[in-house]
């Protein structure tokens, strides 16, 4: 597992074969030469995204149902375990293969079933890519005010449910977002690399200034925190909630990957943005959570509501703005990166990368995020069903790769309508994938929202991506033999993306 699958083909490298409806140079595997992600740039993925707003307001939500310092690292520790694991089994597949993720997932789907599990996770991207981005036009927004006070008369006119100040900073967010994009995959990994370490920097500093808030004296738990039993089991559900919280990323964690120099690129990067950094988030998060209620006797939901303390107005500023780097790069790896290689898959021959990214930037736009954000149904049902295929689709996908077919792929069959070709299965679609995801996504959209089974909903993706994988090998065809045909007679470059 050291060095990509490059097998010589016994027959031609499939270059005729090339379908327009499969094939895009943004679709095609990445050569093994060329290759730009080090460990420190996936390291830079994990420094920011670990540090996500949402990702706080999860860890101080344990705080306040009673989880101690102590039972939080524990139980984030457990989940960054998980999911380092995952994300290192996801990881070697993009790097073996240089595939992105709708690619990947034609090996388990068919070439044209593939749509299914694409399209699910580039949905979920582009809701949350315009909630996320909605999200930092409120800190923007406070920046503002501090600065040109006089601006408040903006924010009393709205127009479709946002202030005439919102529209301006969620527009100038918007485009930078756009901006970035339109650089491609090196555009995005710069970007990271350069949020990282502002990002470490000031969640350390803000940590230090709750410190000196309180002189050093947190309170490391609420009055009646959780015991005994009761509180292992939250200790595990919140581990299995830390690592579902990655379900969307875990599953196309290749569309990274494919551009790794690598495999101990991927291992290291993950290991020390992953298991060290979110130890280092659950100090901060602790700090600022008893800081806070050692203070006022209040749960904070956010790092925001300490930064809307700083009585200094620059250092207000410059807190913000880093809060503002650190959404934006969250967004870019989490919500853009998925819908432009999903919306590409779908009409390759009209959208490559940068041009599917300004779609789902529109539709972003379009659905007026905000009033997503404010309707409880949207969020809970129609991202959270969504959210909740995830599972299976990670499971299926995972164990078809590596336990069915022992990572040996046929990559050019990948890109051809043949009907005599490896992944086009019954029509272009693998019927058995689909008979094992119906099942696996029923048991996991019932364990996260059916009041019966509320016992065991923080293990739902778990539960997903379990009965997804067994199933899979379970159906799978006996006797087969599989082939490893190398895509490097049709990969391009990993700068060209």
């Amino acid at each position: 597992m050291t060095r990509p699958d490059t097998t010589r083909p016994d027959r031609q490298d499939g270059t005729g074969d090339l379908s327009p409806h499969l094939y895009n140079t943004d679709l095609a595997p990445t050569t093994v030469e060329g290759r730009s992600w080090k460990a420190y740039n996936i390291f830079t993925l994990w420094a920011v995204d670990v540090h996500s707003l949402g990702n706080y307001g999860f860890a101080l939500g344990l705080f306040a149902l009673g989880l101690g310092a102590w039972q939080i690292l524990v139980s984030l520790g457990i989940g960054a375990l998980l999911l380092f694991v995952l994300l290192t089994v996801a990881g070697y597949m993009g790097y073996r293969t240089g595939l992105p993720f709708p690619v990947m997932s034609r090996i388990s789907f068919g070439v044209r079933g593939a749509q299914l599990p694409a399209l699910v996770r580039g949905v979920v991207a582009i809701a949350w890519f315009g909630i996320q981005t909605y999200l930092a036009t409120q800190v923007l927004t406070v920046m503002v005010l501090a600065v040109v006070p006089a601006a408040e008369s903006l924010e009393q006119v709205s127009f479709l449910g946002l202030s005439v100040l919102g529209w301006i900073c969620f527009l100038a967010l918007w485009v930078i977002q756009v901006g970035i994009l339109l650089y491609g995959m090196d555009g995005i990994r710069r970007y990271e690399a350069f949020a990282g370490p502002v990002v470490l920097v000031t969640l350390a500093g803000l940590a230090g200034w709750m410190l000196w808030q309180t002189g050093g004296d947190i309170a490391l738990s609420v009055p009646e925190p959780l015991t005994g039993g009761t509180m292992w089991v939250q200790i595990l559900a919140g581990a299995s909630l830390w690592t579902a919280i990655y379900g969307t990323f875990v599953l196309n964690f290749c569309d990274f990957t494919r551009n790794s120099t690598s495999p101990s690129a991927i291992r290291n990067g993950s290991f020390w943005g992953i298991l060290p950094n979110t130890l280092f988030f659950g100090v901060v998060a602790v700090v600022l959570a008893g800081g806070q209620f050692r203070i006022d006797g209040q749960v904070i939901s956010s790092p925001s509501d300490v930064v809307n303390t700083i009585p200094n107005t620059p250092l207000l500023l410059v807190a913000s703005a880093a809060l503002l780097v650190l959404t934006v790069a969250v967004n870019l790896m989490a919500n853009f990166v998925a819908p432009c290689y999903a919306l590409s898959n779908l009409l390759p021959k009209l959208l490559d990368f940068r041009r599917a990214g300004i779609v789902s930037a529109v539709i972003g736009l379009v659905i007026l995020p905000w009033n997503l954000y404010d309707n409880p149904t949207v969020i809970v049902y129609f991202l959270g069903v969504l959210g909740a295929l995830l599972g299976p689709l990670f499971g299926i996908v995972m164990a078809d790769y590596w336990l069915v077919r022992r990572g040996r792929i046929d990559v050019p069959a990948l890109y051809t309508e043949r009907p005599d070709g490896a992944y086009h299965y019954r029509g272009g679609i693998n019927v058995r994938a689909v008979a094992v995801f119906v099942p696996s996504a029923i048991v996991a959209v019932a364990a996260g929202f059916v009041p019966a089974m509320e016992p065991i909903a923080p293990f739902s993706w778990f539960l997903g991506a379990a009965i997804g994988a067994v199933l899979t090998v379970l159906v799978a065809p006996r006797g087969t033999t599989y082939r490893a045909v190398s895509g490097e007679g049709i990969a391009v470059r990993s700068a060209g993306h």
